[in-house]
């Protein structure tokens, strides 16, 4: 693409931090040895490790780090090093970690990539889809959903603008304004995306800890059971809706907003309460 096409835009971001899989293994009878139904996050600012369940009864840890730095992955070398820094960081997970020493050892480890790019098609020849025109970092877990989203919308953008059934009349400028559509349609959802998955590697591995952030989110909980199909959390429209990732951030911006000015005005409306009443 790039060598065909004159001004073709090309960005890739990599994060500071790199990513290394460790494992919790099963208990002796099989089982979990941590809560199953839930991902497990020790937020520690700067960093952070994660935890998901497996079917056989193992969890697969992901410690994501800074490559370079005072305390890093570059200055983690000895088993003393990687002890020393597990102890003092995750001391209730390292009792569940038997192998952590030769995981931390042996297993690579990998970078986080961000890939942005247009346009995503060549002409009426080649079409982009996937990671191949959005890599994203992936603290959303929805890069393979992005992908099957792009499919949608490219067979539809085909039926639409290039059909099967109009067969030798289609020609190849149908077909490449179908690649075109296809392109305008996805690009700004793939861009939404990214900064999307950006964002709540911060969340996660940052603001997880902090009790205001906690109160919010039981906050939307509760207005999303109080308010349902009105209002939305951002992870729900994203993850269980067909809701374009574009429209998902505008939208819950907006009800942050609305939540935010609602907040201050009963603040206010109950201050000037107290004042009238003690005064």
């Amino acid at each position: 693409m790039q060598l065909k096409i004159d001004n073709f835009q090309y960005d890739e971001s990599y994060l500071a931090h790199g990513y290394k899989e460790l494992t919790i293994p099963p208990g002796p009878d099989g089982s979990w040895r941590m809560e199953k139904e839930a991902l497990h996050i020790w937020p520690r600012k700067s960093f952070m490790m994660i935890a998901l369940p497996n079917p056989d009864g193992s969890f697969t840890c992901t410690l994501f780090w800074e490559f370079e730095g005072p305390r890093s992955f570059a200055t983690t070398k000895t088993d003393d090093d990687v002890r020393r820094f597990f102890e003092e960081e995750f001391p209730d997970a390292v009792p569940l970690m038997p192998n952590l020493l030769d995981d931390f050892k042996n297993n690579p480890t990998g970078s986080l990539v961000t890939i942005r790019c247009a346009p995503w098609y060549y002409q009426d020849k080649v079409v982009l889809v996937g990671d191949a025109a959005h890599a994203v970092v992936p603290f959303y877990g929805q890069g393979m959903n992005a992908a099957f989203e792009d499919c949608v919308v490219l067979d539809e953008c085909l039926a639409e603008f290039a059909p099967a059934t109009a067969g030798p009349s289609v020609g190849g400028h149908d077909r490449q304004h179908a690649f075109s559509e296809y392109f305008q349609r996805r690009k700004v959802n793939a861009d939404a995306l990214a900064d999307l998955a950006l964002e709540n590697f911060i969340e996660m591995r940052d603001k997880t800890a902090s009790r205001t952030f906690r109160a919010k989110k039981k906050l939307d909980h509760f207005l999303e059971a109080a308010l349902p199909g009105i209002y939305l959390p951002l992870y729900t429209m994203v993850t269980f809706t067909r809701i374009p990732y574009a429209n998902a951030a505008s939208r819950a911006r907006l009800q942050d907003h609305i939540v935010y000015a609602t907040l201050i005005a009963l603040t206010l409306a109950l201050l000037v309460v107290l004042v009238r009443t003690f005064t």
